[in-house]
């Protein structure tokens, strides 16, 4: 059908859809291309412009220097004043258990100073002073007698000065008897003292 007011024009090019051309690589060299970020430049001038894939990768070209470890220093702080509170409480824990023992200033026996009548028995006391530190007392009494007692050892607390140690003798039968005892301590230094007294019964 003719109508003197048609005429065929070019359609602009807006109206269909050319295929796009596949995306071009960002650079080729030799056989390796590389699509994306890939590598810099100069990480690839370092490789001797030959780097493989499994470097490319992994970040393992030559020349590249390997990134420092990340250091917690948020964690160390934070962490730093509980710490020093327990080395604290450890080393005071320490030095009480293993720290200086108790030092033995002076001692002191006491007996009777009056006879001792028939069948009684004397109450001999030694008095023994330390510094005041914690520690363990071992000592032994020696009697005129002869006799002598097994080792004893007496507990001695913080802040605690002196120790009253306690000899019981017991006298039978008449007659007159000059009666010493001697307290011996062995530890934690050794010291002695002696203590004397009269019997008499009849």
């Amino acid at each position: 059908m003719n109508d003197d007011g048609y005429s065929a024009t070019e359609l602009g090019s807006h109206w269909f859809e050319r295929p796009e051309p596949d995306p071009a690589p960002d650079r080729r060299e030799g056989e390796v291309l590389r699509f994306g970020p890939g590598v810099t430049a100069a990480a690839a001038r370092r490789a001797g412009n030959t780097p493989t894939a499994v470097q490319i990768w992994h970040g393992t070209l030559p020349g590249t220097p390997p990134s420092p470890p990340a250091r917690p220093r948020r964690r160390l702080r934070r962490r730093a004043p509980a710490a020093l509170v327990l080395a604290a409480v450890l080393v005071f824990l320490a030095w009480r258990e293993y720290g200086p023992r108790a030092a033995v200033r002076d001692v002191a026996v006491t007996a009777p100073g009056s006879p001792l009548g028939c069948d009684g028995t004397a109450d001999v006391v030694g008095v023994v002073r330390t510094d005041g530190r914690p520690g363990t007392l071992t000592y032994h009494w020696e009697r005129s007698d002869g006799t002598r007692s097994a080792p004893l050892r007496e507990s001695l607390a913080r802040g605690q000065e002196e120790a009253r140690l306690h000899l019981l003798w017991t006298f039978h039968g008449p007659g007159t008897h000059r009666a010493a005892a001697r307290l011996v301590i062995t530890s934690p230094t050794t010291r002695t003292a002696e203590g004397t007294f009269t019997y008499r019964c009849g």
